[in-house]
């Protein structure tokens, strides 16, 4: 069965940031991901990883002013030195805490600006990343994300994300499968989650609807994770979800559908 990690973005948020680390632990994590680490220093982080004996297994690129609505930058034209500063400031952090993954948010779809623009500058600046990252033994992933949650957003569905990778043409570009994204959007789960194995680099999860745990909706979950362990999946899979009231409480569903 896979092995999971606990998103400090969602999971554990009654406690400041630095203390979720201990946190997961204590609830049987063995690894962690979350959105940005840039709110604190690196020694920081790489402690708190250290001494709860954790994995960090992902974070994302800089994705622009997320307070003000934005979801990232790589899709927006003229905004292409501050993608590759925040590609330099990430690859800063990723070595300084062993994350050998990073997560390229491709961004909302700018006013005025043209898909066929966007498209050529997404195209761009995910080719300078993937050969950057690839250089720091970094793999960079893409996610498609769901424009019921995120309207406007550039990159919504798989086989999107598998036509711009196959564009860029990077062996170091894959796929970031969110579960709950994924069936939004277009559903056939187990179907593209075994097509396409090979190019998806992590996964997460959350249920529909709702983006609650697992078992609190419409995906079947207990099925879907052991066909996940049968197709040979061998990563970690990321616990995106908002707990329906605690983290703790909700939590049970990690023996009640992996037994």
């Amino acid at each position: 069965m896979p092995t999971f990690a606990a998103n400090l973005s969602m999971l554990f948020t009654e406690l400041p940031f630095m203390e979720r680390f201990a946190a997961a632990r204590a609830a049987g994590f063995d690894a962690v991901e979350y959105l940005f680490p840039y709110a604190y220093p690196k020694q920081a982080l790489a402690a708190a990883l250290k001494d709860n004996g954790l994995t960090q297994v992902l974070h994302n690129l800089p994705a622009g002013d997320w307070e003000a609505g934005e979801r990232g930058i790589a899709c927006h034209p003229g905004r292409e030195a501050e993608f590759r500063e925040g590609l330099a400031r990430a690859i800063g952090y990723a070595n300084a805490l062993d994350c050998r993954q990073l997560n390229c948010l491709a961004g909302k779809l700018p006013a005025g600006v043209t898909r066929q623009d966007a498209h050529v500058t997404l195209v761009t600046n995910l080719r300078h990343a993937a050969a950057a990252l690839k250089q720091a033994g970094i793999r960079l992933l893409i996610e498609p994300i769901n424009h019921y949650d995120i309207p406007g957003f550039f990159l919504t569905r798989t086989d999107e994300a598998l036509a711009i990778a196959d564009e860029v043409g990077s062996d170091n570009l894959f796929v970031q499968y969110d579960i709950y994204h994924a069936q939004r959007m277009e559903g056939e789960l187990a179907a593209t989650l075994t097509k396409h194995l090979g190019r998806i680099g992590h996964i997460q999860l959350a249920d529909n609807p709702g983006r609650h745990e697992p078992g609190t909706g419409e995906i079947n979950y207990r099925w879907l994770l052991r066909h996940i362990d049968a197709i040979g999946y061998t990563g970690t899979i990321g616990c995106e979800y908002k707990p329906q009231t605690t983290t703790a409480a909700g939590l049970g569903w990690r023996s009640a559908l992996t037994a």
